[in-house]
């Protein structure tokens, strides 16, 4: 009789509570729906955020409670892309009304945030649990800084399903768009991306033009010279 009372307090126990994997699909769910409800054009509706931010403040709430393990590699960094970009949210509404995030003091590198039971700024976000640990430059086309300078949000949510799928399509769209890789002649201006950043986009052999041309359809000349044009660090609003 012990034994059962045992069994039976163990499988309530279980049976009320969400099991880790469960908890990521809700997230990924619930992130979709905030991320198609609040952005078009690449731009987010900080004004109608900021007026019930609900929503918001469930997802951050979600985000601190989530285990989420390495072990499945797309599903990480999908869950990491997405706490990036919604906490780079959080960050401008909880200072909102302003012009740029650089408006607020330590917002990359000070300001933290609760996520998967660790206190964590977006600086160590981008550069220690995704950049350092997979060293894939495909990521700097998908974490969204809150600036115009930024390659655009998109309104969906990055899971481990369509990962690949989706940082190969925002790789494309940033390379091949002329306001973000600008060709003139001899010469080609990229964004500061690829000068903050220069060691992700060359290595022994191959330099930022031959990454460029992995994904642009009209390829830039080897020798062409390269500039970098000021961020646009104003905020990407609608």
């Amino acid at each position: 009789m012990y034994r059962f009372s045992l069994f039976l307090i163990l499988m309530i126990s279980l049976g009320s509570t969400q099991l880790p994997g469960q908890e990521t699909k809700a997230f990924f769910q619930q992130a979709n729906e905030f991320l198609t409800q609040n952005v078009k054009g690449g731009k987010v509706d900080y004004n109608g955020i900021h007026s019930d931010p609900t929503h918001l403040n469930q997802l951050m709430s979600l985000m601190s409670t989530i285990n989420v393990s390495s072990v499945n590699k797309k599903q990480y960094q999908a869950f990491w892309i997405n706490a990036y970009n919604i906490s780079v949210i959080k960050g401008i509404i909880d200072n909102y009304p302003l012009n740029s995030p650089l408006d607020v003091n330590g917002f990359f590198d000070k300001t933290s945030y609760s996520i998967a039971g660790m206190n964590i700024t977006l600086n160590e976000i981008e550069n220690e649990l995704l950049r350092k640990k997979f060293k894939d430059a495909r990521f700097h086309f998908v974490l969204v800084c809150g600036a115009k300078g930024c390659p655009p949000i998109i309104p969906q949510a990055y899971t481990g399903e369509n990962l690949e799928q989706l940082l190969e399509q925002q790789t494309i769209k940033a390379i091949n768009n002329s306001s973000f890789i600008k060709v003139s002649g001899n010469n080609v201006a990229l964004s500061e991306i690829f000068k903050w950043y220069k060691d992700d986009f060359v290595d022994n052999e191959d330099g930022e033009i031959d990454f460029i041309n992995k994904y642009r359809k009209e390829k830039i000349a080897l020798g062409t010279k390269i500039s970098y044009y000021p961020y646009d660090w104003r905020l990407n609003s609608q």
